[in-house]
């Protein structure tokens, strides 16, 4: 069996970049450097970005390595991968707590930016060199044991790639297939019950039309679409995944090689603060200091916010807060989280700020208050397609969108978008009330008690006497037969209904979604999915989306979008707002358990 030499010098180079990347880190810490400082020095936001693709990499597709590796090795090879998880399970270092500790270091990255919870930073990085130095000897010993095709498997983050091949439109028109590249969110490529409303797919599908009425031989052109994280577009295009870029929002390509943007959709976008009604406006760029935005992964407000901080620190003023939200989360997600109170405010295109507003009334757009990004929302192609960016720019300058896309766009949406805040006095004191029930059945299970808190709250706003339909009753909405499938006979009390409920949520988690190969948060939206629509449907979609091209393994953006075509909007509302209550409990986690002598089980 030979070595694929190519690929194990990417993984390693791979591998020795993040490393480097959080020794700097260390070393600035220990040198006391400032925020930016830490930031430019040490390339935070890269790390977390590879640790967060890295992370399924390293904990759930390695097992389909060690399966290859069996057998081709001789009786002196290294320790195998199984053996290595016991060497580390004995010190302390299980896969779980690997898994974990990544979560951790990538949090704990945004936590520099931020100036947040320093003291629970440095003990994260002193879990983290103990654990990079463990992970340099198993990846060393493991090292001459790559096979040789498995270079095939995208198994870790993006690393250095053999060049690809550029295809021009008469490449597509061969093939017959357009692969676009998408942003995942709603609001770039929504699509309810196979009808689409996310402001990409009506351009696209106008330029499906346009193609093949120029096609002069009679051969149409389909579109494939590839929804992906907005800060993966670019990387997906340059390894050539797709033809085309159409992101619907702002996308910064000045350090991507070998990519040209088309035509300007919308020219010169400006970004708007966006807050709830009620809060005082706010006029100048100095009203900013001391306070806290929160964005999405790839937000275009980025480097607008540091030019912001720039200027605050000339005048001596406490400098903005950036909180990067989860990536479960897209824009459309954190302005309803400012809708709901939860999050302060956010900064965000000007066209999708007013787009949203139609649909979340209780948002205000502080048109007093822009930047000036200078920037174009485009699509976006490789270089060497220079007939497929003709034909884009040409069908671009005549394109107009119809009116009725809006209105299908709300109809679609209006009564989706509406969490409410969990963290208002009246609500914090129930769950106070219930927290030593809720922890300790969540203990039981293996849980985190914030699970069951947030799931509580999206089924009966903390309401023991709550009634549902179907016989659902209590906190958890469970019904009398789900019950007695894990053992509860009576689930009446507020005790009995959350034992039920953890039970028969573990019970699912156990039978359906155990695999390594989905992360922890995924898991539990898989686990909530199931729990509001039975667990076999959610199987089914999973299915579905492998067949589609989807990640099955992903919840959000991915698997979710069978489940709003077969199912609606309803079971991905309750996934996503079960997600947002638990997002929104565990920003205020030291504070709710503050005073608790339980030991909880953090996702």
């Amino acid at each position: 069996m030979r070595v694929d030499t190519r690929r194990a010098e990417q993984l390693l180079r791979w591998f020795i970049e993040v490393v480097t990347q959080l020794q700097g880190l260390f070393t600035a810490l220990d040198t006391g450097a400032g925020d930016h400082q830490l930031r430019d020095a040490c390339g935070i936001g890269s790390v977390e970005y590879r640790l967060s693709l890295g992370r399924e990499a390293c904990v759930g597709q390695i097992d389909a390595d060690v399966d290859e590796l069996h057998g081709a090795t001789s009786a002196s090879r290294p320790p195998s991968i199984p053996e290595l998880r016991s060497q580390q399970e004995k010190a302390g270092y299980s896969r779980h707590w690997a898994q974990t500790l990544i979560d951790s270091l990538a949090a704990r990255c945004r936590c520099v930016t931020q100036r947040l919870s320093f003291s629970c930073f440095f003990s994260g990085i002193a879990r983290g060199k103990r654990m990079i130095r463990s992970a340099l000897v198993s990846f060393m010993c493991l090292l001459p044991l790559l096979p040789l095709h498995a270079s095939a498997r995208q198994t870790g983050p993006e690393a250095v790639q053999h060049k690809t091949q550029v295809r021009d439109l008469p490449a597509i028109r061969s093939s017959k297939v357009l692969r676009v590249l998408v942003n995942q969110s709603r609001n770039s490529s929504g699509d309810v019950k196979g009808q689409e409303i996310g402001v990409e797919y009506h351009r696209l599908e106008a330029f499906e039309e346009y193609l093949n009425s120029h096609a002069r031989d009679g051969r149409k052109v389909t579109f494939k679409v590839i929804p992906k994280a907005k800060n993966q577009l670019l990387s997906a295009l340059q390894r050539g995944e797709g033809d085309l870029i159409a992101p619907g929002e702002l996308l910064d390509i000045s350090d991507a090689k070998g990519i040209q943007a088309s035509a300007p959709i919308i020219h010169d976008v400006p970004l708007v603060l966006v807050s709830v009604r009620g809060q005082r406006s706010l006029r100048r760029v100095d009203q900013l200091s001391g306070r806290t935005l929160s964005l999405p992964t790839g937000s275009a407000a980025d480097e607008a916010l540091h030019q912001v901080n720039r200027q605050l620190e000339l005048r001596k003023l406490p400098l903005a807060k950036i909180e990067w939200v989860d990536p479960t989360l897209a824009v459309e997600d954190v302005l309803e989280m400012v809708q709901a109170g939860i999050y302060p405010m956010t900064l965000v295109e000007q066209p999708i700020a007013e787009r949203w507003a139609r649909i979340m009334p209780k948002l205000r757009i502080n048109r007093d208050l822009t930047l000036q990004t200078h920037g174009d929302i485009s699509w976006f192609v490789r270089d060497n397609a220079t007939l497929l960016r003709a034909s884009v720019d040409d069908f671009l300058k005549g394109y107009k969108p119809s009116a009725q896309h809006d209105l299908a766009f709300e109809n679609a949406y209006r009564n989706t978008f509406k969490v409410n805040n969990p963290l208002v006095r009246n609500n914090l004191q129930r769950l106070e009330q219930l927290r030593p029930m809720l922890q300790r059945h969540a203990d039981a299970q293996g849980m985190d008690w914030l699970d069951l808190a947030a799931l509580a709250f999206k089924e009966s706003k903390l309401d023991p006497t709550a009634k549902g339909s179907g016989g659902a009753t209590g906190l958890l909405q469970i019904t009398p037969s789900a019950a007695k499938r894990v053992g509860v006979q009576n689930i009446q009390s507020a005790d009995d209904n959350i034992r039920a409920g953890s039970r028969y949520m573990a019970l699912i988690q156990r039978k359906y979604f155990s695999s390594n190969k989905v992360n922890e948060r995924e898991r539990m939206a898989f686990v909530m999915a199931a729990y509001n629509l039975g667990p076999e449907r959610v199987q089914g979609m999973r299915e579905e989306a492998r067949r589609r091209g989807l990640n099955p393994n992903q919840w959000f953006f991915q698997t979710e979008r069978v489940a709003m075509e077969q199912g609606g909007a309803n079971v991905v509302a309750f996934v996503n707002s079960v997600n947002k209550y638990y997002l929104a409990f565990d920003r205020e986690r030291e504070s709710l358990e503050k005073g608790s002598k339980a030991t909880t089980t953090k996702r």
